[in-house]
Parts: structure tokens; C-alpha cells; sequence
């Protein structure tokens, strides 16, 4: 049972019925539920405040959270099944961020300047005693923090920012160590690790990582990396095993990482499976059902990875206007298939009509591949997504360059 919505509903839900799995989802938003809903067994959040009674009656072996809030709900004391995600203060490595420095410290790992700041004018102090760019962060990583990530490439730019953003929840300012990221996902079951891939992650808005950093990646790439090829899993997840085993830890970890005088520097952790790569896990995976419940349970992770295409590509179709605030509110725009699509396509943000596929939120689509190399993987999914079709839409054209 999936709590969520969008293309990551789609997409989970999808795979693990292919894969034999019966599957449901407790829906956490009122619309672009269409692909889930295609799938399986659906409920609305705001029809059942608490999913509980559906869980108890339901009886799924497993639950498996798309948003890091999902631990703040009132029900959650009331969960006894088993859940794809830590619990307690495993999960304060992603949702903590001055937590996850202090452990970086303890453990020996490299890990930026960073500063916490309660209000502007300690922030402000900090910037004049330490004249530098900055990331600027919620200090509290949620859907619902009053600050997204604003990478900031000077002190002007820093300066410019700490004078506009939302105190209310203070700031995290991240030395800004540049444009080279990469990042890193293992499966953990109580200090058992096992590495998965590496991941390429398209934050910005547009081509040429140009605009703002949208809330969700506009495009992902992907290489199975089973024996940890780049070293992120020795050098950043490994070193914490003590700590992810005292806190059985149990779901995924990823690090993301960003390279600085050739030397790699951790700028965060997460513990969510990805609302973009969350498909590629499961497909290259002979067994995903049977590892996900496996992981969740604390027991011994016995994956198969018996798949001959190591490499995925994801790109998203955004919608009109995408990212920015609009101070006119588009209309639900008609979303159309022109050909038949030979790869992936995860619904996000759209609802079915009599009349037929609409808009209901900026992001459209997912659309996915998988193959034995990164220039097939990138080639198919150019060709798919030309088939999508919506007015005002876009997509990145320079994922995998």
C-alpha cells in the first residue's frame, strides 16, 4: 500500500502489479490521481483523515511513503505494519539538516561550512563574518518549509536572498562548493547495506541548468551501481553503519554529493525512494515486491538484479508556466498522445474526463526508459516525449550531455 499521488503512485503501483504484487494507495492530494487510480485501489486522504481503518481491513504487508511528513500525521502511533521509510531518529538524517552535519562530524565525513541562523540579522552577521556564497536551506526539510533550496553563487547574490526569505523556521546557509553533483542510493536493513545505483539529479527549470530549482527534478539519470563504481557509498554511507544499525534504519539512504578541488563533499542525505528514480529501483529488481517488504521488515536484503539494461533516463513534461507563480491561474489544458509511447509514461498531474485527459497542475508527465546504455536510455526518451502533447508545455533538452 503506497501513501501518495502523481507519477510516483503511477509508477510504483504499476511495477509491483506487473511484478505480481497487489497493490492500493492512500491518495494525499485531491487530484492528478488518474494513474494510480488506473491501477488499483484507491482512497482519498480527505475523505479518510486517517488511513488506520482502511490499513486494518486492507491488511497490506507493507507501507510505503512518498512524503518525509508522513511521520508527523496523528495516526502514525497507531501504525503496526511495517514501513518502507526509518522511523524516529533514523529518519532525522534527512529531515534535520544541522542533525545530519553534526553526524557527518562524528563520523569523519566531509561535509561544507555551514551556519544556523534564527533570524536575519544573525544570518546577515554571519555572511559579513564570513563573506562567502551559500545555499541557503530550511533548517526543517519538509514539503511545507517556508524555504526551498536557493543556490546562491556569490555573496551579493547571498546578501540580496537572506533580505527576501521567510524567517519563521530560521536558515541553514551551505557553503556553495559549485555545479558538480552527483548522488548515491543503498538499500539499509539494520546496518545492512547494499549499494543500488547512482543517480545524475536535473534540478533547474531549463535547458542549460538554467532558472530557479524547480520542486521536483525536471529530468534524472541513472546507472545501476552495484559495486559502488564511484566510491559516494564507501566514502559517505558506509562510515555511518554503527549509527544506522543502533537506529535500525531501515528503507533507503541516499547521499548527495558535490565535488570541490577534486575532493567530494556531502550536501544531504534523503530517505525517500525518489519521486523521479523510484521506477528505475524497481525495474532493474527481478524481486521488488519481496526486497521492499524485506527492507521494511528489518530482515536480510536478498535482491536479484538478473537486468540486462543498466542505465535509465527520465525526463518531465511541465506545464504552462512552470515553476513560477502565475498571477493568472491556467486553465485544465487537454493532454494528447499523438503515437503510441515504446517506453514509460508515468501520469503526474492530470485528471480523466468524459472528454478525455486534462491538466490539473503543472507537471504533466514522467516519461522513462530503460537500456544497456546512457545514449539509448536518452535517445528513447526524446523520441517518446514528443508524442505528449499539451499547450505551453516544455521539457529539458539537454539531460545526458
Amino acid at each position: 500500500m503506497l501513501s501518495g499521488n502523481g507519477a510516483f503512485a503511477h509508477s510504483t503501483m504499476q511495477i509491483l502489479r506487473d511484478n505480481g504484487a497487489e497493490v492500493s494507495c492512500y491518495l494525499t492530494r485531491a487530484n492528478g490521481n488518474f494513474g494510480a487510480s488506473s491501477v488499483g485501489k484507491t482512497w482519498m486522504q480527505r475523505d479518510h483523515p486517517s488511513p488506520i481503518p482502511i490499513i486494518r481491513k486492507w491488511k497490506p504487508d507493507v507501507i510505503i511513503p512518498m512524503s518525509i511528513d508522513w511521520h508527523n500525521e496523528p495516526w502514525v502511533t497507531e501504525l503496526k505494519t511495517p514501513i518502507f521509510s526509518p522511523v524516529g531518529e533514523a529518519i532525522k538524517i534527512e529531515r534535520d539538516r544541522d542533525f545530519a552535519r553534526a553526524l557527518c562530524e562524528e563520523f569523519n565525513i566531509a561535509y561544507p561550512q555551514t551556519y544556523l541562523a534564527k533570524n536575519k540579522s544573525a544570518a546577515l552577521e554571519i555572511l559579513k563574518n564570513d563573506p562567502q556564497p551559500y545555499v541557503i536551506k530550511n533548517p526543517i526539510c519538509s514539503p511545507k518549509s517556508p524555504i526551498h533550496a536557493i543556490v546562491c553563487k556569490s555573496v551579493e547574490d547571498t546578501y540580496e536572498w537572506l533580505n527576501r526569505v521567510d524567517f519563521s523556521e530560521g536558515v541553514f546557509l551551505q557553503e556553495y562548493l559549485g555545479a558538480e553533483e552527483i548522488a548515491h542510493f543503498a538499500f539499509v536493513s539494520n546496518g545492512n547495506i547494499q549499494s543500488i545505483m547512482t543517480h545524475w539529479e536535473y534540478k533547474r527549470a531549463f535547458t542549460g541548468d538554467m532558472g530557479p530549482i524547480a520542486g521536483a527534478p525536471l529530468g534524472s539519470l541513472v546507472e545501476q551501481d552495484l559495486n559502488d563504481k564511484y566510491g559516494l557509498m564507501r566514502e559517505f554511507i558506509l562510515p555511518l553503519q554503527p549509527w544506522l544499525e543502533k537506529t535500525h534504519f531501515c528503507g533507503i539512504l541516499s547521499v548527495s554529493a558535490v565535488k570541490k578541488n577534486k575532493r567530494w563533499y556531502v550536501i544531504e542525505y534523503n530517505v525517500r525512494i525518489g519521486v523521479t528514480i523510484n521506477a528505475f529501483i524497481l525495474q532493474m529488481l527481478k524481486n521488488p515486491a519481496e526486497v521492499i517488504i524485506a527492507v521494511a521488515s528489518g530482515r536480510k536484503i536478498k535482491p536479484s538484479w538478473d537486468y540486462p539494461q543498466k542505465w535509465g533516463c527520465s525526463l518531465t513534461l511541465a506545464g504552462y508556466g512552470y515553476p513560477y507563480p502565475l498571477s493568472v491561474k491556467p486553465p485544465k489544458l487537454p493532454v494528447s498522445l499523438t503515437a503510441t509511447l515504446d517506453c514509460d509514461l508515468w501520469w503526474n498531474e492530470v485528471d480523466k474526463t468524459d472528454n478525455g485527459l486534462y491538466t490539473c497542475g503543472p507537471r504533466i508527465a514522467e516519461v522513462a526508459s530503460l537500456a544497456k546504455n546512457k545514449q539509448d536510455a536518452v535517445s528513447i526518451v526524446y523520441k517518446n516525449i514528443e508524442k505528449v502533447q499539451c499547450l505551453g508545455s516544455y521539457y529539458r533538452l539537454d539531460i545526458g550531455g
